[in-house]
């Protein structure tokens, strides 16, 4: 009931107070009754709170604020909760330099910094996130790492024990809060019994009105009925109020231990209900070191006591694959599950079809763990699908008696029945495909740069080791498509690597035979070694190199395969390894014979993009070979494009990111090669733009003259058009500037500086030391400079010479007579030069039936005059026929005006006849 209607004397206490304003209103007196006020109210009034208090609720409801931004990934309202929770933070530094940093403020600095770093890492949640968020999450992320700073080994703390409870850190503060109250009680004595005497009154009502104390209550126990009495004794007594009406710190000790057991009986009551109940079930309990008992449960599958069978352990497993794909389905409980109904069916013997058959469905649920296409599994998934499709291959190999197919239909599965042929349904190719799909995404969204990256391509051998174990058990009961799939598989992991183990066994030379001197028998020891040594070169030989593997696989993918895909990878495949190996004349051959570049821009991307990286690997192959041509025409069609990264599935161009969508962007990345297959791409231009040069500068010094002279390398007269724009020319510092400074030495016939600037320090870090025989490379390139600095000095100062001595040419050039004699005899016979060799002397004598410069220049005068002649011929002739002469009617100035033919603008097209 409200205050205000409580008893009819209050009524008259107020309409006395209203009516009579004489009345006296000393205390005690005849008029002066107490205003009674409801037991809420009365609470709310007395309650008396520290500085402390006020700060950490103010601290408390900020971080409340900021986990409900947090939950519904509001990152703009979190930073500014966050920059709230820094002021109400730096308020409270009085208190914190007292007591401390709180364990509730490290938490959420903890948390906050661990969501962020979730989000950031999440690309395709940050590309979903509006730009008010996404801008948020940058800013605060660089603003909570910089406030970290201050409180890194507080969080490094609080982050090696987060799961440790708050209960100290709560009675500590209570505690603090106990002393404070009792030290300043005397201090605030005096306001205190001011207080008292003011609100007497309606304490003394309050104590004969009351009710009995409710269980809520109970925290005060018997110290407030003693106060209370104590009270009533002492009524006169207001020396001594404040210590009567102030809890003792003792009193307050009390109140909370009794608190404290109340608890601790209540937790006993309950646990022990919930052990009741587990040891029902079946649980157990599992004491967790350093942390509160937690109770790990394992999964209901069956009911105690009944008995376990094939037929029950089937429907429990369709009642799990049931929920498989379905919305709101735990998918890491559906795999936990799965391996239990494993060990169940393992405890109780229930065959080992049946194992296979659970088997099956483990791997394909970690599959489908990731419903994202573009998700790769995580490192804890990966290791468990490895883990479980070894154990199947075990026991498909110990078990050889047991048919496994993806064409056995469910309903003749035979799992029990040992009288007829077991049978399980499933495809252990299938998902040793997928393993290896989901290898290449590991690879793809792993840093490339970084530890993790080498501790997963570690793997790549485990994965091969699991091909090679499926290759040899289809090789007994496997059909020819499925051999061509696991072998096409095994071809893939191949492909790419060097293999050094048989490049070191060509360079080793057989030991020179020694005779032999008088025979002794040889000694126990002497016979182990001999015994020892026998069997290295037996393992030796049962070893098959890269070579003998590749194309025993890819015959048989030759002649067996009937789907051309499959063949057609496993043609550039092959290629590529005889190219990798410097097998140019094998692999020009079997790319001719495959007639693949007629067709291939039918295929789909993941074949054209390993087309594009065969055809850089035979390009650089011819350029190992010494041969120029064929290695520049190889990487033409890949460099002139300017989207070699893109071609050969090494990334993405940021100028054609416009043109396509999100979608498409997610499909391009998925067929991006992992970066332990990558091409150098810059030893890929440097190949490129070397060959240009040895083509280009002769070429160019033949021609000088010649109006009609054709570019051999667009890219390369780019980059040499990019170095004469330069006002200041400086040492080389990049590879392009090191080619172009190298084509100018070439101009001049000063091979020696062109040798210096395609072969230094720089250029071998760079390039040269990447090939694998990198002395050969360097020497070839050695030979070709100096070649073809030969052919270009002859083009650019023939005219200076009556007649050269040969000898004098090898000696500039450093080359034997014989090469420098073929090299002028081929430029003669191919009427590149206007000389003739005299024999006996060895001398080379120029004919000069060359043009001058003036003459050139008057004949290309004379050619573009006779071209521009026969245009204007041809044009004339095209408008007579058209329209019958130039003044047929001739009207309004000889023209026509519809038909006319000169206008301000030029002529008009209006006919199609131009």
């Amino acid at each position: 009931m409200s205050r205000f209607f409580t008893t009819g004397s209050d009524s008259e206490s107020e309409s006395s107070a209203s009516g009579d304003e004489t009345a006296p209103k000393a205390a005690g007196g005849p008029y002066s009754k107490p205003l009674l006020l409801s037991e809420d109210e009365e609470d709310t009034k007395r309650v008396v709170r520290s500085a402390r208090d006020k700060r950490y609720e103010e601290l408390t409801n900020l971080i409340r604020s900021i986990r409900n931004a947090m939950k519904i990934r509001d990152v703009s309202r979190c930073l500014e909760e966050f920059e709230l929770l820094g002021r109400a933070w730096a308020k409270a530094k009085g208190v914190v330099d007292r007591e401390g940093v709180p364990r509730f403020y490290l938490r959420i600095l903890a948390d906050l910094e661990d969501y962020l770093n979730e989000l950031w890492e999440d690309k395709e949640g940050k590309k979903k996130m509006n730009k008010n968020n996404a801008k948020a999450l940058s800013s605060l992320r660089q603003k909570l790492r910089k406030y970290n700073r201050d409180y890194e080994g507080q969080i490094a703390a609080y982050r090696q024990n987060p799961e440790q409870s708050d209960e100290d850190e709560e009675k500590s503060r209570r505690d603090s809060e106990g002393s404070g109250s009792s030290s300043g009680a005397e201090d605030d004595a005096g306001n205190f019994l001011k207080r008292r005497e003011r609100d007497e009154p309606r304490s003394r009502y309050k104590e004969s009105e009351s009710e009995p104390e409710s269980e809520s209550d109970e925290d005060w126990g018997d110290s407030a009925s003693e106060s209370d009495s104590e009270s009533d004794e002492d009524d006169g007594k207001f020396t001594s109020l404040a210590s009567k009406f102030l809890k003792k710190d003792e009193e307050r000790r009390g109140a909370e231990r009794r608190r404290e057991e109340k608890a601790k009986k209540k937790l006993e009551r309950k646990s022990r209900r919930e052990e009741e109940e587990e040891e029902e079930e079946g649980g157990e309990w599992e004491k967790v070191k350093g942390g509160v008992p937690l109770i790990k449960e394992k999964p209901k599958m069956f009911a105690k006591g009944t008995e376990i069978t094939v037929g029950l352990v089937m429907k429990k497993l369709n009642e799990i694959l049931q929920a498989r794909g379905k919305k709101g389905t735990d998918r890491a409980a559906q795999i936990e599950l799965l391996q239990h109904l494993v060990a169940v069916a393992h405890e109780h013997q229930l065959g080992v079809p049946l194992e296979l058959k659970i088997k099956f469905n483990i791997v394909a649920s970690l599959y489908d763990y990731n419903p994202n296409l573009a998700a790769y599994m995580k490192a804890e998934l990966w290791q468990r699908c490895l883990g479980c499709i070894e154990e199947l291959l075990e026991l498909l190999f110990a078990h050889p008696e047991i048919f496994v197919g993806e064409n056995v239909l469910e309903e003749s599965e035979n799992l029990s029945n040992p009288e007829q042929p077991f049978r399980v349904r499933g495809c252990v190719l299938t998902l040793v495909e997928r393993m290896d799909e989901e290898f290449t995404k590991i690879m793809q969204n792993t840093d490339p740069h970084s530890q993790e990256y080498v501790e997963h391509l570690k793997d790549e051998a485990r994965v091969c080791g699991i091909i090679g174990r499926l290759q040899r058990y289809l090789q007994a009961k496997g059909s020819p498509e499925e051999l061509c799939r696991v072998y096409l598989l095994r071809v893939l992991h191949t492909y790419y690597k060097f293999d050094y183990a048989a490049a070191r066994r060509r360079q080793v030379r057989p030991r020179p035979q020694v005779s032999p001197g008088p025979q002794v028998s040889p000694g126990p020891q002497e016979k182990e070694k001999e015994d020892e040594e026998k069997e290295k070169q037996e393992e030796e030989e049962e070893e098959e190199d890269s070579e003998a593997l590749m194309e025993r696989l890819c015959r048989f993918v030759y002649a067996k395969d009937r789907t051309d895909r499959i063949r057609t990878c496993a043609i550039l495949c092959h290629i590529y390894h005889h190219a990798l190996h410097s097998r140019w004349y094998r692999a020009r051959d079997l790319m001719l014979m495959s007639h693949l570049q007629d067709n291939i821009q039918h295929a789909d991307p993941p074949v054209q993009i390993l087309y594009n990286r065969t055809m850089v690997q035979l390009g650089i192959c011819a350029f190992r070979q010494g041969l120029i041509k064929d290695a520049h025409n190889a990487l033409l069609d890949i460099q002139s494009s300017g989207r070699a990264k893109e071609l050969l599935g090494q990334g993405l161009l940021l100028r054609s990111l416009q043109e396509r969508n999100a979608e498409q962007e997610k499909v391009e990345k998925r067929r991006q090669v992992p970066f332990h297959m990558h091409v150098n791409l810059e030893l890929l231009e440097c190949v490129y733009l070397v060959a240009a040069m040895l083509l280009e500068i002769p070429y160019m010094a033949a021609h000088e003259f010649d109006a009609r002279r054709r570019m051999i390398s667009k890219q390369f007269h780019h980059q040499l058009r990019v170095g004469e724009r330069q006002p200041l020319l400086g040492p080389p510092e990049s590879m392009r500037e090191h080619v172009v400074a190298a084509s100018k030495a070439m101009k001049t016939g000063d091979w020696r500086r062109c040798h210096r600037f395609v072969v230094n320090e720089k250029m071998n870090g760079k390039v040269w030391d990447l090939f694998p025989e990198a002395d050969q490379v360097r020497a070839m390139l050695v030979r070709k400079i100096q070649e073809e600095s030969l052919r270009t000095y002859l083009f650019t100062y023939s005219s200076v010479y009556d007649s050269i001595s040969m000898e004098t040419l090898a000696a500039m050039f450093e080359l034997d007579l014989p090469t420098v004699h073929g090299i002028i005899s081929k430029m003669i016979i191919n009427e590149e030069l206007m000389a003739s060799l005299d024999q006996p002397t060895a001398t080379v004598m120029m004919h000069r039936t060359e043009p001058t410069a003036t003459q050139n220049l008057a004949l290309q005068l004379a050619e573009k005059l006779g071209n521009l002649v026969e245009n204007n011929e041809r044009v004339l002739d095209q408008r007579q026929g058209a329209y019958g002469g130039y003044f047929r009617d001739q009207k309004d100035g000889g023209y026509r005006k519809g038909d006319g033919y000169l206008r301000r603008g030029g002529f008009r097209q209006e006919r199609g006849n131009y």
